[in-house]
């Protein structure tokens, strides 16, 4: 049995990946596979990896993880499964430290080698979504403001556009911690708001259920839901600029940065990624079409990837 470690990342449309592996799980057991989510995995199963204060020593909390998590892929495998999708993105990291931190996952290698030992023994692979950095922030910030994070200030965004860890950095971290693991790397430019076509490229199978695989879930709020969700917590609507789509807080400088450090990742990736990790795309290379370049941040058909994929 192939267990699929799909790590994230948050803000990629893994909800929705999640929502389409619920909906159709009686059709991909058929198909031989099985599916464990957040509300498995966050119901328990995953209790103590990341060790818990007043739960005892680190150590322990992590073999009693390793011993839970190894009944039930024993179960899994006893019920003739071909391949296990494990998705949970707080695998990789928790989104209000990337806030808190100014960067994306700082702590990615630590938590990876924690979850890398409780899968010890099966046959894994790990599976990370990307997205290009100034519309991940974006996504992210707004996310966070509606689950009560302050508004960014001028110096926080500055520091993210900055700050030199990016996805490379990131892939380097996991692809050490999980280094009998192969890493596959997914653009959400590409796979985000098609969740059949990514299980595909995880499996290998063809001929997967279409349905619910265009669904989008919990989308990030509309600056016209900000500005509603400052006034209920008593704050000025006004210091969110004009308009009723997609707040972008950052500046054209600052995007274009962002966007050229997306382009030197994917550069990376394309040129092998120094054996680490494996890119998987839909037709061509990323760098010739799927992705703005770093020049391209007016709205309109040259951003209509993004447009459509509103997560």
């Amino acid at each position: 049995m192939d267990v699929i470690l799909h790590i994230g990342a948050h803000r990629t449309a893994t909800t929705c990946f999640q929502h389409y592996m619920r909906e159709n799980s009686e059709s991909l057991l058929a198909r031989g596979i099985g599916f464990w989510g957040p509300r498995r995995t966050r119901a328990g199963l995953f209790r103590g990896v990341m060790p818990v204060a007043g739960a005892g020593p680190a150590q322990a909390q992590l073999d009693r993880a390793k011993g839970r998590v190894s009944v039930q892929l024993d179960k899994a495998a006893a019920r003739g499964l071909r391949y296990l999708v494990v998705s949970d993105e707080n695998m990789l990291g928790a989104p209000r430290r990337n806030l808190r931190d100014l960067r994306l996952y700082a702590d990615a290698g630590q938590r990876m080698a924690r979850f890398a030992y409780v899968f010890s023994g099966a046959k894994t692979r790990v599976v990370l979504s990307v997205r290009q950095h100034d519309m991940l922030w974006a996504s992210s910030l707004a996310f966070g403001v509606a689950r009560g994070h302050r508004l960014p200030r001028a110096h926080d965004l500055t520091g993210i556009a900055d700050e030199s860890r990016h996805w490379r950095e990131v892939i380097e971290d996991v692809a050490c911690a999980v280094p009998g693991s192969p890493l596959t790397v997914m653009p959400y430019e590409v796979f985000g708001g098609r969740s059949d076509d990514r299980l595909a490229r995880m499996t290998g199978l063809t001929g997967l259920p279409d349905k619910h695989a265009r669904e989008w879930m919990n989308q990030s709020p509309r600056l016209a839901q900000l500005r509603q969700i400052l006034r209920d917590r008593g704050l000025d609507p006004d210091r969110l600029p004009e308009g009723e789509g997609r707040w972008m807080p950052f500046t054209k400088d600052q995007i274009a940065t962002l966007q050229e450090a997306y382009q030197d990742d994917l550069f990376w990736l394309c040129d092998g990624a120094d054996g680490l990790a494996t890119l998987i795309e839909e037709t061509g290379p990323v760098t010739a079409g799927q992705t703005p370049r770093a020049d391209q941040t007016t709205r309109g058909h040259e951003n209509g990837i993004e447009e459509r994929r509103m997560a």
